[in-house]
């Protein structure tokens, strides 16, 4: 027989136990020297935290997959492509024309519902390589070829969706590792950045290829990279890029005339960056992980914000930021005033008529009612809201007089009623959707630029679009000295509606000027805490909270001390953005343009 105690005596017993054991355990004397097993756990855990460290470089490689021949055509589709952070994917196709007479191309990529493409004309025994920028929502799709009189090829490819630093490189993987002095790593480990490489003779000619990645890398020399390259190159650095120059041409103003300082390792450079691989060069493993640091946390330099979940349908944007129109805002006091004036007459008045009328009446009544108050919302909608697009554009831009072009970087907040069909952009320029688009367009056209079409603006709902754009422009500010002071015109396409600028070593305080006219500048005697860009406050020369959230890395240019000879003015207007030219109800523009003004003699 086996008696059972209570459990609160065990329940003591066991804590005495544990106490007195613990007690003998603190009392023995501590080893000098920790065993040997401790030492081997503690190499084993250094060891796997070595291993964890991010280190080198992961190569994305790009496998070239040959379209079955048709006919004279020969098509080869380089797929497994690094995708960039935002912006568009470029993907690399050559196109051999073996016959004797020219042929007319069309390529394609269909994915996700969305097509992407683009027309060529190859010439006899012509070979072509061309890319076609997909949206970087996309993860994967099929490649068409269509040619008149050939059966249509189809090649279908997935590509690389690695979500750490992501860098393009104009070059091969050996000089990039003889710049960076970074390693291939194993597919196990954390690489620092992400590489993909092409061919600098074989780059592609238009910005949007660019704008995505975190950092372009050009390792091969200048004289391999042609001059078209240089040029959307520089673009890219203009339009808030971090360009990396391994091996810096002699004279690097001849491709960045905007350099201040030549032999600087960073320069800042529009909205971006340029770095060259100067004082690194001395230390091993530092260029490497100077081009990581550059790369860590890259935004872009114009974030437009996106819609909330569909389980969190508010009133309120990704990241909780509000929408920048207010006629993509119901007018909810109206609507709840409608409401009880509705409630009111279907409820007591209702009650009312049938006491005096009887039921019938009611019956009658209460759907008339609901009809003309359904008619009065449509009639509303109709004389109130249109069936226009509305608008607000907001901008930042640099004017390089010297070369008559306007460095912008721009958002529009869109809200059309009816569905805007579409819009056409330059090849200098990018349109950019918000990381994760609702509802985007299912038509992208590259051949001349890019041509979006099929509901770039849904009906009745709110977008935002950014932009980045390098274009040409005869804006100009001129300012002449005359025995009253300054005298200064504006030419810059839009109204003036504040602006300073400093005349030999003087600032200067713009008033209202419109468009075409001429006003006097008034001197500012005191220059003590004179802010050229504050969110807070609210200067006259500021974007106000909600836009400069969208302007994430961009205020800086607009918000540097004035050197003699420059100004900054904010003009309303649409501003110089491609989108500019599509007819819009205009609700708000605020752009703030900076630049070099020109001196007219008397």
């Amino acid at each position: 027989m086996v008696r059972h105690l209570p459990r609160g005596p065990v329940l003591a017993v066991a804590l005495l136990c544990t106490t007195l054991a613990s007690a003998t355990e603190v009392s023995a004397p501590v080893p000098a020297v920790a065993p040997a097993p401790a030492v081997a756990v503690v190499a084993e855990a250094a060891e796997v935290a070595d291993k964890d460290k991010a280190t080198g470089y992961r190569e994305v490689v790009e496998t070239p997959e040959t379209f079955p021949e048709e006919g004279d055509l020969k098509a080869t589709l380089r797929s497994v492509t690094l995708v960039p952070q935002r912006g568009y994917t470029p993907i690399q196709v050559t196109v051999h024309n073996s016959s004797g007479q020219p042929r007319p191309v069309r390529l394609s990529i269909h994915g996700q519902g969305r097509i992407t493409e683009r027309s060529l004309q190859l010439g006899a025994r012509e070979r072509v390589v061309t890319y076609l920028m997909l949206p970087a929502d996309i993860q994967s799709g099929q490649l068409h070829m269509d040619s008149p009189g050939m059966p249509t090829a189809t090649e279908g490819f997935y590509l690389d969706s690695y979500r750490g630093a992501r860098v393009m490189v104009l070059g091969d993987v050996k000089s990039f590792e003889n710049a960076t002095q970074l390693s291939r790593v194993a597919e196990n480990q954390e690489p620092l950045v992400a590489a993909r490489f092409l061919d600098a003779r074989t780059a592609p000619r238009e910005l949007a290829a660019y704008v995505g990645y975190d950092a372009v890398l050009v390792t091969a020399s200048s004289e391999e990279v042609p001059d078209d390259v240089w040029a959307v190159l520089e673009s890219f650095a203009l339009t808030g890029g971090r360009l990396v120059l391994a091996r810096p041409p002699a004279n690097p103003r001849l491709h960045f005339p905007l350099l201040e300082d030549v032999g600087s390792e960073l320069s800042p450079y529009g909205f971006g960056q340029v770095r060259q691989f100067l004082g690194c060069r001395d230390t091993p493993d530092a260029c490497g992980q100077q081009l990581a640091m550059d790369t860590h946390e890259v935004t872009g330099a114009v974030v437009p914000a996106g819609p909330p979940p569909r389980w969190d349908r508010n009133s309120l944007l990704r990241d909780g930021r509000t929408p920048l129109l207010e006629s993509a805002r119901a007018p909810v006091g109206r609507f709840m005033l409608l409401i009880f004036l509705f409630t009111l007459a279907v409820g007591p008045g209702g009650l009312m008529l049938a006491r005096r009328k009887g039921p019938l009446a009611v019956l009658i009544a209460v759907p008339a009612l609901a009809a003309i108050t359904c008619l009065g919302l449509v009639a509303w909608s109709v004389l109130v809201d249109g069936f226009r697009v509305h608008a607000s554009r907001y901008s930042l831009t640099v004017l390089d007089r010297e070369r008559s072009r306007a460095v912008t970087v721009g958002l529009t907040a869109w809200y059309a009623n009816l569905a805007e069909e579409g819009v056409s952009m330059p090849a200098s320029s990018v349109l950019l959707s918000p990381t994760e688009p609702e509802d985007p367009p299912r038509v992208l056209d590259w051949t001349q630029g890019l041509v979006l079409r099929d509901s770039f603006l849904p009906s009745r709902t709110y977008r935002e679009w950014g932009e980045v754009a390098v274009l040409p422009t005869r804006a100009r500010l001129t300012a002449r000295k005359v025995e009253e002071g300054l005298v200064v015109q504006n030419a810059l396409g839009a109204a003036v509606e504040a602006g300073r600028l400093r005349f030999q070593g003087q600032l200067w305080d713009l008033p209202v000027i419109a468009d075409g006219a001429e006003a006097k500048a008034e001197l500012i005697t005191s220059e003590k805490n004179v802010a050229l860009l504050d969110l807070e406050q609210n200067h006259p020369l500021s974007l106000t909270y909600q836009p400069g959230m969208r302007f994430p890395t961009s205020a800086r240019v607009t918000d540097g001390d004035l050197i003699d000879g420059a100004f900054l003015v904010r003009l309303g207007g649409r501003g110089f953005a491609p989108t500019a030219a599509v007819d819009v109800d205009l609700e708000s523009g605020v752009h703030l343009v900076r630049g070099a003004f020109e001196e007219v003699r008397p």
